[in-house]
Order: structure tokens, then C-alpha cells, then sequence
């Protein structure tokens, strides 16, 4: 039974996945439907969490929209992710940014990692 399954997980993975960290601030290019039509949104924040594999894995980017943070949970190899821009590299030291949810202004910061 669990042959069967990897079969089905293997068609959908994607060929290329964007190359991203957590504490990475990066783009997601989200499909959007509306009606009949089909837009891309863009969505930018810092990669909070990477959790999962295989198929099933996702990953979560939190940005502060008029003094209100969003958070918004992707799958990584979802149809409707286009594609992923990497803005900046971030400098973390941990798996889970979830102590960035607790901060305001540049405490929220993440360092950029300089190569």
C-alpha cells in the first residue's frame, strides 16, 4: 500500500524547487482565481517555518500589512505557487522564527547573512 502512495506523491512533486532558508525574506507569486479569471499575487515576508517533506511540505512567510501581521501557509510544491524570489538571506539560528510573532519594529528584524 505504501508503494502506491509514493507512486502518487512522486507525480505530483515539482522538477525544480526554489532554493529558500528560513529567516529568508522572499516572494511568493501566488495564483489567484476570481470567477472565470486567473491572476498572480505577489506576497512578500520572512519565511517563518519549513515543515514536512515529500509533497506534503510546507512553509509559512509572515509580513506586517498596515500594522497588523499576516501570515500566510504555502505548500511548497503546490500548482498554484509559481515561483519563489529570494529578496534577501537571513541569518538565523533556529528551525522556527515563531519568537518574531511577539515583536514590533526593527526587534522584529532578521540580520542579513553576508556572503
Amino acid at each position: 500500500m505504501s508503494d502506491i502512495i509514493r507512486e502518487i506523491e512522486a507525480e505530483q512533486l515539482k522538477e525544480t524547487v526554489d532554493e529558500f532558508n528560513v529567516g529568508d525574506t522572499v516572494r511568493v507569486y501566488g495564483k489567484i482565481k476570481e470567477g472565470n479569471r486567473e491572476r498572480i499575487q505577489m506576497f512578500e515576508g520572512i519565511v517563518l517555518k519549513r515543515q514536512g517533506g515529500s509533497n506534503r511540505e510546507t512553509f509559512t512567510v509572515r509580513k506586517v500589512s498596515n500594522g497588523i501581521g499576516v501570515e500566510k501557509t504555502w505548500p511548497v510544491h503546490s500548482p498554484n505557487v509559481e515561483r519563489i524570489e529570494v529578496v534577501r538571506r537571513g541569518k538565523v539560528r533556529r528551525a522556527k522564527l515563531n519568537y518574531l510573532r511577539g515583536r514590533v519594529g526593527k526587534k522584529a528584524k532578521v540580520k542579513e547573512l553576508v556572503k
